[in-house]
């Protein structure tokens, strides 16, 4: 099949051969990846494109690793998925972390406490996903690597503070990440270099005078387009509800595998994205069984346990698979 690639990937192409860093190559390849159509006609593309990806990304890491604040931008992914909060100064983005993972960032009343960025893993049911608080998004001391992180994340959080005007705050943020070819409203044209990233936005400090009335303007802005979430961590509010958006917005699911006559480890899911079919659980398992799989039984989404199911099955969160090589 061919792989029918539009002119915009070529122009992105071109950006690349010309780059000269390996942060610069990275962007490059990144939006090359984001340009291409998906289909089978591209699938040996992609993964040569993921490759250089992780090398030129390895390079970088490497080169900074001499200069303490270069290195500490270059944060290696765990977990389930690696989502970034971003936001304004001091609209409690520390607060959060601290409250839904075990990191102990520095919280202060003043601007710019947060000086690199610090992750967190936060306990979803029987996962963890990887949160990394920022320095404030205007803090032009990080961006040459704050960009880098923004568009390598799988998702985003647009964290306001909702003792301010928070649709202002969020207007500012999408401009903050325009400029830096970072897009997450879902219907806006992506211009060529920009890459779409998923996203939610976060009204913090839920507990404060007025804050029910701006969490109800920010839903009210955004309803139909991104998910809103308000919270406080003083008393909890909001933040189981928050660890469901957050893992929805990841656009994942967790699927479980078993060998026969025993059961499957129901704390250790393989995370696949949302629409992986059963060959993609196989490869993920061992690269062995996608060239050997025979067919597979399923528990679950099936139209009753145990069905046998072919390669092309479109599996779901919470689906117990049995493979047969």
């Amino acid at each position: 099949m061919p792989a029918n690639l539009p002119p915009q990937y070529f122009e992105a192409e071109k950006v690349y051969r010309q780059a000269r860093t390996p942060e610069e190559k990275v962007e490059a390849l990144e939006t090359m990846l984001a340009i291409m159509p998906k289909h089978k006609g591209t699938d040996k593309l992609r993964a040569e494109l993921r490759t250089r990806i992780a090398k030129f990304s390895e390079e970088a890491q490497r080169r900074s690793s001499t200069a303490r604040r270069g290195s500490a931008y270059n944060i290696r992914k765990e977990g389930a998925g690696q989502v970034v909060l971003v936001g304004l100064p001091n609209v409690g983005k520390s607060e959060l972390l601290a409250a839904v993972t075990e990191a102990t960032p520095e919280v202060g009343d003043y601007p710019f406490t947060t000086k690199e960025p610090l992750p967190g893993m936060m306990h979803f049911e029987n996962i963890q996903i990887q949160l990394l608080d920022m320095p404030p998004i205007t803090d032009r001391d990080a961006r040459p690597w704050f960009a880098h992180l923004l568009r390598n994340s799988d998702a985003l959080v647009l964290v306001v503070d909702l003792g301010e005007e928070p649709v202002l705050q969020i207007e500012t943020l999408l401009s903050e990440l325009a400029a830096m070819k970072v897009q997450v409203m879902p219907d806006d044209e992506l211009p060529i270099g920009t890459v779409r990233k998923c996203a939610l936005v976060l009204g913090s400090r839920n507990d404060l005078d007025e804050a029910g009335e701006r969490c109800a303007r920010l839903r009210s802005r955004f309803e139909g387009v991104l998910p809103v979430e308000c919270v406080s961590v003083l008393d909890d509010s909001g933040l189981e509800r928050l660890r469901r958006t957050i893992f929805e917005r990841l656009d994942i699911m967790r699927v479980y595998t078993k060998t026969p006559g025993k059961k499957a480890d129901m704390e250790d899911p393989v995370i696949l994205k949302k629409g992986s079919t059963l060959e993609d659980a196989a490869e993920s398992v061992h690269k062995d069984f996608r060239a050997n799989l025979k067919y597979a039984q399923v528990w679950g989404s099936g139209k009753f346990d145990g069905q046998r199911v072919k390669r092309d099955y479109v599996l779901e969160d919470g689906d117990i698979v049995e493979l047969h090589a």
